[in-house]
């Protein structure tokens, strides 16, 4: 699914800004003997993170990968924890490699308290130090079967009580809450986040304006309601913003199927106007550039997007870029730099 470098290969660019440091604050992992044949483990991070942009810090976003295959339900994601702390362990002990310094798992926030503290105890154990919050995603839509990627939120999750009360325990427990969903989506994440403002949430890649199915060739006609639907949200003083997952298959750009892979002025182009609202919104110290790798090399490479997240912040201060690029990840995540 993502052994597609011959493709991206076709499109190369000098590097711009290579000594800005970077922590990337979300991607995934899968190892290669995972039953659905997704191969993107360390040394195909390690060949991302090595292409020319300083990037020396990871943070792991869940992503459904190497769970327990026996035992109960809800303690089955900590097989991904497992997983993820042996690759993190194998990328501190390799100098001059990108370390996996953070970790996010995923529990079903809706179970009760008590079970839930036994997922987020075992997650904590199994992280080896590395454990800061959990995603459990709230996308939902009723065309989801025309999407690329499949949603696994049932309809309505942000309303549901003891959902609430689960996000509202991450906070308690000093843990973070990430999540993702559709752009159809973002009134309701900016009720959650007004209903349990003790905790700390992280709204992942715009929203995603979705741009397939019935959404096809509605960007434009949806932009002005999601930049009003996005400053509903940042008046939540609790919620941070990652900017990237643009180029996902389901947000419609088209970039995936192309016969060249996209160049970072085209993504400019095409995205710069979502990433400068997200930026006048939440302002650069809410703001942390992501590059939810793999899923976006459908359509770009590492050293694109890096680049074009770069030209678009080119404006800014080089302490609101610092900010961006690395200091609000590690501020969020509870990460110290590498020595």
């Amino acid at each position: 699914m993502f052994d597609n470098d011959e493709w991206l290969n076709q499109h190369r660019e000098d590097v711009i800004d290579p000594d800005r440091e970077i922590v990337d604050p979300h991607h995934h992992l899968w190892r290669p003997d995972n039953p659905a044949g997704i191969v993107y483990d360390l040394p195909e991070l390690w060949s991302d993170t090595d292409d020319g942009h300083k990037v020396t810090q990871t943070i792991f976003m869940e992503c459904g990968s190497s769970y327990r295959k026996d035992g109960p339900d809800h303690l089955k994601p900590i097989g991904e924890t497992e997983y993820i702390a042996e690759a993190a362990a194998k990328s501190a002990a390799e100098p001059g490699k990108a370390t996996i310094a953070a970790f996010i798992g995923h529990a079903d926030l809706r179970l009760p308290l008590d079970t839930l503290d036994e997922v987020l105890d075992a997650h904590i154990e199994a992280a080896k130090g590395l454990f800061r919050g959990i995603r459990h995603a709230g996308p939902y839509d009723e065309a989801s079967g025309e999407f690329r990627i499949k949603p696994r939120a049932p309809k309505g999750l942000y309303k549901d009580e003891d959902f609430r009360r689960g996000v509202h325990r991450l906070g308690e427990r000093a843990m973070t809450y990430d999540t993702w969903n559709y752009h159809t989506q973002i009134l309701d994440f900016a009720d959650l986040a007004a209903a349990v403002p003790g905790t700390t949430m992280i709204l992942d890649h715009f929203g995603t304006p979705l741009g397939v199915g019935p959404y096809a060739g509605s960007h434009k006609a949806n932009f002005s309601k999601w930049k009003d639907d996005i400053e509903a949200v940042a008046a939540n003083p609790n919620v941070y913003a990652k900017l990237g997952g643009l180029a996902m298959p389901d947000n419609g750009f088209g970039w995936d199927t192309r016969d060249t892979p996209a160049t970072s002025d085209e993504i400019v182009d095409a995205h710069g106007p979502y990433y400068e609202h997200m930026i006048r919104c939440f302002g650069p110290d809410r703001c942390m550039m992501e590059s939810n790798f793999p899923v976006d090399r459908l359509s770009l490479s590492y050293r694109t997007y890096w680049n074009a997240a770069k030209k678009i912040t080119a404006g800014h201060s080089e302490a609101e870029k610092d900010a961006m690029f690395s200091a609000v990840a590690r501020k969020v995540y509870k990460v110290e730099a590498d020595v």
